[in-house]
């Protein structure tokens, strides 16, 4: 099974299958896999001693970035998560970015943002949209409107715990005016917006 996976100049981190969203514009509504990885679809969720293995595989110096994204929310496994994390900065000194829905603190029922802190450089959260009745149609959360909400908090609270947080929309799923909502939105929040290309 698909562990670990290269993707533009990167290495990505394949934690779980799990999520509690079930967006529209996801990838794995149509496909397997991502470029070359193969199928994401894991026969079981890896222990960290099966991703550090992982490692030893890959010329891990020649990545810009070691980046937690699969088939799957990686902070619904967040434990596993942030040791790969500090195992990977202690060995190789890379970078480490999460790819998340910011729905961390509602998985566990607590809020996970100051474990980041030393372990993870980078958020890049999924916004998706400008408001939560929106929000709630496009990812078709476990958790309904409330989900929304407990994004934004999230990205209120990780940014004091992580150097670099971005969240993203993508493009051609919001109108003009729905992306500058996003953007006054991040702005608030004093973190990046982007507006990330749609992949078929």
């Amino acid at each position: 099974m698909t562990i670990l996976y290269e993707y533009h100049h990167n290495l990505y981190v394949n934690l779980t299958n799990r999520c509690p969203c079930a967006c529209t514009f996801c990838l794995r509504q149509n496909r397997d896999g991502v470029g070359e990885s193969g199928s994401l679809w894991l026969e079981q969720e890896p222990s960290v001693e099966q991703v550090k293995a992982e490692f030893a595989k890959f010329p891990v110096e020649q990545y810009d970035e070691i980046v937690f994204c699969g088939f799957g929310e990686p902070t619904g496994r967040i434990a596993e998560l942030l040791e790969v994390a500090g195992y990977v900065k202690s060995r190789y000194q890379k970078k480490i970015r999460v790819n998340t829905n910011g729905l961390g603190n509602l998985i566990h029922g607590r809020d996970i943002t100051p474990e980041f802190k030393g372990k993870v450089d980078k958020i890049s959260i999924s916004l998706n949209t400008p408001n939560a009745k929106r929000f709630d149609e496009l990812t078709q959360s476990i958790f309904g409107e409330k989900a929304f909400d407990g994004l934004m908090e999230f990205a209120g609270k990780v940014k004091e715990y992580v150097p670099e947080v971005v969240m993203t929309t993508v493009a051609t799923t919001l109108t003009e005016e729905e992306e500058e909502q996003c953007g006054e939105i991040c702005k608030r929040l004093g973190v990046r917006y982007r507006i990330r290309p749609w992949e078929d």
